[in-house]
């Protein structure tokens, strides 16, 4: 039975790596940019090229899915809105414990609901999230002066955390966009961090787990909204973290209950959020194989997980 799981896991990897991808999507036309995405998407990316108005104050987070997306946008939300709600110790009458989700999706959420949503209810600056590799971006993200915050995980993390959440997901749906192949969409984001390094901010998961302190810190810097001494001394970032914990995000009755305008419901997108959990669904040689492929990808980017 374990190997039996081993090995539909092991497809199922290569299946979303590959050029099977449009069969089991479906699409017409899943090739876009050098990326797939499922037909079902594919005018909501479209449109939010062609109507997206990039501002630049605005802070966008760029994920592949399933690698910390909503912690971040917790902690993106909390950090930048943490002058509003200038006490996060008292974990009151914030609107993460009682609204989700507070960062909106362009494509998948804003730009799939309506071709030119109008943004004149956001406040600046704009918090925004998007799974697009860097190629997919509205050029206009890529002209302007707004920020990239860009978190990435261990590729077996990732594909475990996907294939739990697709399993549930494809109940109700006939596909996910995987966004890949995955190492592209890292490289894209790592090469222009270094590239630009004011512009996009990269970051690891395993390194935010093991040190959040420092790097919501710097994140902090990053986004123009640093921390102050009194704030520092007070514990702020402590509380921030403290209130945008797994423990503490996933047992919220807003997270618990109640869906998503698509159906999915919210409980889905908290599981365990743990490094290496991969260990406890992967064989060794199948995680050999994964790192095999990608430091063949990785090869002279400087980037290793």
């Amino acid at each position: 039975m374990r190997d039996a799981q081993y090995h539909h896991q092991e497809s199922f990897w290569f299946e979303f790596q590959t050029s099977s991808q449009q069969r089991y999507f479906s699409c017409e036309k899943p090739l876009f940019k050098g990326f797939w995405f499922p037909s079902w998407l594919f005018n909501s990316v479209l449109a939010c090229q062609k109507h997206f108005q990039a501002h630049n104050s605005d802070i966008i987070l760029v994920t592949s899915p399933k690698s910390g997306t909503t912690w971040l946008k917790a902690i993106l939300f909390a950090l930048l809105n943490r002058a509003k709600y200038s006490n996060p110790n008292s974990e009151q009458c914030h609107p993460l414990l009682t609204r989700n989700p507070l960062v909106p999706y362009l494509e998948f959420q804003l730009y799939l609901q309506q071709e030119d949503p109008n943004y004149a209810t956001f406040a600046s600056p704009r918090l925004l999230a998007t799974h697009l590799p860097y190629s997919s971006l509205p050029q206009l993200v890529r002209d302007s002066k707004c920020k990239l915050v860009y978190l990435c995980r261990d590729p077996k993390d990732n594909f475990i955390s996907l294939w739990h959440f697709t399993k549930k997901i494809m109940l109700k749906e006939n596909g996910l966009s995987m966004y890949g192949p995955y190492w592209d969409h890292v490289l894209g984001y790592h090469k222009m961090s270094l590239e630009m390094p004011e512009k996009v901010f990269f970051m690891k998961y395993e390194e935010m787990k093991e040190d959040p302190c420092v790097h919501v810190r710097r994140l902090a810097d990053f986004v123009g909204c640093p921390f102050s001494e009194e704030e520092l001394r007070g514990g702020t970032v402590e509380g921030i973290l403290r209130m945008c914990s797994f423990d503490n995000l996933s047992t919220l009755e807003v997270n618990k209950s109640g869906s998503r305008w698509t159906g999915v419901e919210n409980k889905s997108f908290f599981r365990r959020g743990e490094v290496g959990d991969w260990a406890n669904y992967m064989s060794a040689e199948m995680g050999e194989r994964i790192d095999g492929v990608m430091e063949e990808k990785l090869h002279d980017s400087g980037l290793k997980f």
